[in-house]
């Protein structure tokens, strides 16, 4: 095993893999620096070109391209509160609010040293878990993951800034425009009023765009300023952002850790990583009432585990043949197509292992040299919190509806984006939690499709599976803990204040 493993290392770090992997990487973050460029559509392109190269150059220069993706999302999503990808719209929540207290530089400097270590710990878990992943994951069936997602909407109220019925009623529409289109079980139209366009369902691009970008344009539109309420960026922002990791570094653990393990969970971790760890740095972190404020935590613990969920995406398609995501997807026909076989013979042939490990090297280092080139460019970046809303508000809606336009490629991703604007401005001008929207439009199709998979096959036993009360267990006490926190906070005694 080990010599099988200073062989991938040595393989992936020879000059010609090493160009493909640079050159991987950096496509891969100016992808996700625009939004609508990265993430699927950019690996769909790229992948016939990659095809014809060496396996091993291949392989470098996909996973280059699409590990990294989360780490440029991070320049839209905390500059401009567009979402670039899914895994990043999470740290809009307190990404933005921070550039709006001019600590732009701060956030994106925590941000990418948290997403480097982030991806090592995926890469490490990757590493020393190939020997014992397949049987935990195969212990996992439908019920469990049906309890995973309700865990996942439990933490709705942690997310709801002291208003858990607004939040749960947030998270119930967003569960509803889940509805919308085909039953992928039944083949029944839901919520389609016989528009064609519907049948697809509403793109996830459209929600997180609708709910965040377009608000805060119109807020700055009406505002006449600019993201930044201050007059300078300060000079110590890049190293004090460099400072919150290590101070926080217990929260980058967990965090990197929640997402591994979301990532390893098939049909799961790709869209809601960043959501549990944000939920969950929320519930265990102490003095959280500046979450969604501004707090540099709310953006270290997303920014840890969506790029750490790399990793535990590929520890399922590597061992098992199954991939978590539409990336991972194609990522499977690229190996298959280099002659590669994964799934458990690929962990166990000596002749292919070699491969594994270069894909583990692959990982680790796209991480590094992805961070240290969003490092360089956080200071030109950080500048796009000055300009004037009248020159930075029509090049973000541009680009808003050229991300909304790539969702489907019709004018009318462009009419959805439009209306879906208006309910997600209300949202903001009512002063109602937006977040659980996404999650529980994420959410929603998974709860439906594991809850219906779960009866079909075990009719009503599922529930005394160990696993689901183990999980059932999880959730009351997510449930739970904020109301104990508050009721103890609630009996404490006031000090009075000392008479003038």
């Amino acid at each position: 095993m080990f010599e099988a493993a200073l062989q991938g290392f040595v393989a992936i770090t020879a000059p010609v893999p090493l160009g493909f992997l640079v050159l991987g990487v950096c496509l891969g973050v100016w992808g996700g620096a625009l939004p609508g460029v990265g993430g699927p559509a950019q690996l769909a392109v790229l992948l016939p070109f990659a095809m014809l190269m060496e396996p091993i150059n291949g392989i470098a220069f996909l996973i280059g391209v699409t590990t990294v993706g989360n780490t440029g999302n991070t320049f839209t999503s905390v500059l401009m509160a567009v979402p670039g990808g899914s895994g990043s719209q999470a740290t809009v929540l307190d990404g933005y609010p921070m550039a709006q207290k001019g600590e732009a530089r701060r956030a994106l400097s925590a941000a990418f040293m948290v997403s480097m270590i982030g991806g090592i710990i995926g890469a490490l878990m990757l590493f020393g878990s190939l020997p014992i992943m397949r049987p935990l994951v195969r212990s996992f069936g439908s019920p469990e993951l049906f309890m995973f997602t309700i865990w996942g909407l439990s933490m709705i109220g942690t997310m709801s800034s002291g208003a858990p019925l607004k939040g749960l009623s947030a998270a119930i529409l967003g569960v509803i425009l889940s509805t919308v289109g085909q039953d992928v079980k039944s083949g029944v139209m839901r919520f389609d009023f016989d528009e064609p366009y519907l049948w697809e369902g509403v793109s996830i691009v459209l929600i997180s765009l609708s709910i965040f970008a377009i608000p805060e344009m119109i807020a700055l539109a009406a505002r006449k300023g600019r993201v930044a309420e201050v007059s300078d960026l300060g000079e110590g922002g890049i190293l004090e952002g460099i400072k919150d990791a290590f101070r926080h570094k217990w929260l980058v653990l967990r965090s990197a850790a929640v997402g591994t393990w979301v990532g390893v969970l098939p049909g799961l971790g790709s869209d809601v990583a960043d959501w549990f760890a944000y939920a969950s740095a929320k519930q265990t972190e102490k003095n959280t009432e500046n979450f969604g404020k501004g707090d540099v935590r709310g953006v270290i613990a997303p920014e840890s585990s969506n790029n750490a969920k790399e990793g535990g995406a590929l520890i399922t398609t590597l061992a098992f043949g199954i991939p978590g995501s539409t990336s991972m997807a194609l990522l499977l026909i690229a190996f298959m197509s280099f002659g590669l076989n994964p799934g458990p013979d690929m962990i166990s042939d000596p002749a292919q292992l070699y491969f594994v490990y270069a894909i583990i090297a692959a990982l680790a280092l796209s991480q590094i040299l992805a961070s240290g080139i969003c490092w360089a460019m956080i200071k030109p970046a950080a500048r796009i919190c000055f300009f004037p809303f009248y020159v930075l508000v029509p090049v973000i809606v541009a680009l808003t509806f050229l991300s909304a336009f790539s969702a489907h490629f019709s004018i009318l991703d462009i009419v959805a984006l439009l209306g879906l604007s208006l309910f997600g401005y209300f949202l903001k001008v009512a002063r109602w939690p937006r977040a659980p929207v996404v999650l529980g439009f994420v959410l929603g199709p998974k709860v439906e499709l594991y809850l219906w998979l779960s009866v079909a096959r075990y009719d009503m036993g599922w529930i005394w599976r160990p696993g689901v009360l183990a999980l059932g267990a999880l959730i009351a006490f997510t449930l739970l803990w904020p109301m104990w926190k508050a009721y103890r906070a609630a009996q404490v005694p006031k000090v009075p204040e000392a008479a003038e």
